[in-house]
């Protein structure tokens, strides 16, 4: 029997669709049912990588989190990486299935439909309930003629829909109404709730215009959900994490905000440190003096390199790396910090270029893309991170590159089958791996704080041991309470028992 589902949508990017629809998958697993997560296509740079070596965007897998479910590329079909502007390269299905302009794409929109048809169907012969989520607004009237995202995944999979405003930014009603109102009137007829999100006060003061915009649009309001500090994963660069300013702590982490950014969440874990400040840094005069300092991962390795050099961030990181800074890269971050990186096969652009000589290695971009889920261990190293020398590390690797050892290089992480990930230098003060989720195996982020906060001359030799697992569970149940609290989690039942009757 096929799944009752239900569908998110907003009257605009980041109005809190995605978490909403977590909110919804937690309450649902919650109430004992078997819950999945859906977006047909989505666009962002963070992404992970499934047990069978699949990419799919970050927002599904924290709703699978959620939901209590293994992540699946089915809940996530299509995934478009932006190269450029105007480009993007699409995942389908997991794969590279190649780079395209955005006109491009649209031409070909109406393909992918039998695609995203067979995911969505082996979703729901496994589920009892799917909750959809829609992207950026479903009223973009330039684009409807081809939507597989919004009201045309609603059509195709017969889905109920709720509209979410943002009344943070202000104009909710206006951006309500007009949403609806841009709508034809058999979309209009799908749509079975609103809910505002985001709202700080007394509701009281609202009811005037929920009873309004229920009048206007013909549409019930299921709730008003306040301004919830819950700690989950960002979806993309929108994050309010990669913009919101932090004055230094006792540990002082920099991350650099390169402008193709991918897959930040790798640094959250530090946010959740009392006396750990982790700053995002867009130029020189932001870097200060941090303890640490992490180069991310980017889709577009090059650019991003020419960029610090540009603006003089890099010739700053070189500066304090010598002061006896630490040094971090993450995939394209640990491409950044060798001798060269070459472009063979044109993946970004084709050019040769400098890198910033502070790993004696070399990255050369390859035709494949490497997606793999592993494990391994920490060498042994000495300095500052010596305590994490042995220690259990787990993640996924995501890069079309290949690095080697140019001789002068020593083994930071070693995975199974003794292949060489990562690497350090002489000194150790510089480390680099393509090892997403580093930070979050079991203690590594602790060992790293506590040596930092060691050398700031703070003994945390009592630190405990942090359960990230646990952690998320918390904020999910917390997500579920709250909305539980505000939102008519009864009738949104009975509009998915009903369907688009």
């Amino acid at each position: 029997m096929a799944a009752k589902s239900i569908m998110v949508v907003g009257t605009m990017s980041s109005a809190g669709k995605s978490l909403i629809t977590a909110g919804l998958c937690r309450i649902f697993k919650q109430d004992g049912y078997a819950v999945a997560p859906f977006k047909s296509q989505n666009m962002a740079l963070n992404s992970y990588i499934t047990k069978d070596g699949l990419e799919m965007g970050r927002a599904q897998v924290m709703q699978a989190e959620a939901a209590g479910i293994e992540p699946s590329v089915l809940m996530n079909p299509i995934l478009l990486k932006p190269t450029s502007d105007k480009g993007s390269q699409v995942i389908l299905n997991g794969e590279v299935w190649g780079n395209m302009s955005a006109m491009e794409y649209y031409k070909h929109k109406k393909e992918f439909i039998p695609h995203i048809m067979e995911a969505y169907g082996k979703l729901s012969e496994n589920n009892d309930i799917i909750v959809l989520e829609g992207a950026g607004s479903p009223s973009e009237i330039n684009l409807k003629s081809v939507d597989i995202v919004n009201m045309g995944m609603a059509k195709l999979s017969k889905s109920p829909v709720i509209i979410v405003g943002d009344i943070d930014r202000g104009g909710v009603f206006a951006s309500l109404y007009g949403t609806v109102e841009l709508m034809e009137p058999d979309e209009r007829s799908m749509i079975k709730g609103i809910v505002i999100n985001k709202f700080r006060g007394d509701v009281k003061i609202l009811q005037s215009g929920l009873n309004m915009i229920e009048k206007l649009t013909g549409v019930p309001v299921l709730g008003v959900v306040p301004y919830l500090n819950i700690d989950i994963d960002d979806e993309d660069s929108l994050s309010e994490k990669l913009t919101k300013a932090k004055t230094a702590k006792i540990v002082d982490i920099a991350v650099i905000r390169l402008p193709r950014i991918s897959n930040f969440t790798d640094f959250n874990v530090f946010g959740l440190f009392d006396g750990v400040s982790l700053r995002y840094v867009t130029k020189p005069s932001e870097l200060g003096n941090p303890d640490l300092i992490i180069i991310p991962g980017t889709k577009n390795t090059a650019l991003d390199l020419l960029w610090m050099r540009q603006n003089g961030l890099e010739a700053l990181i070189l500066k304090q790396n010598q002061k006896g800074t630490i040094i971090f890269g993450v995939c394209g971050g640990f491409q950044m910090l060798g001798k060269r990186i070459s472009d063979p096969y044109c993946v970004e652009n084709g050019k040769d270029i400098d890198g910033m000589g502070l790993l004696d290695v070399s990255t050369v971009f390859e035709k494949n893309k490497t997606r793999t889920r592993i494990a391994g261990k920490i060498a042994k190293i000495g300095g500052l991170f010596q305590t994490l020398s042995d220690m259990d590390v787990s993640g996924y690797e995501i890069h079309m590159g290949i690095t080697s050892n140019l001789g002068n290089a020593y083994p930071f992480t070693v995975l199974e089958g003794m292949r060489e990930d990562g690497y350090t230098n002489k000194g150790n003060t510089v480390f680099g791996s393509y090892l997403h989720g580093f930070f979050d195996s079991e203690n590594v982020a602790c060992k790293i704080v506590e040596a930092l906060m060691k050398k700031n001359g703070i003994d945390f030799f009592d630190m405990p041991s942090f359960d990230l697992k646990e952690y998320k569970n918390k904020q999910y149940d917390m997500l579920a309470d709250e909305m539980r609290k505000c939102l008519n989690i009864k009738k949104i039942y009975e509009i998915m028992q009903t369907g688009l009757a």
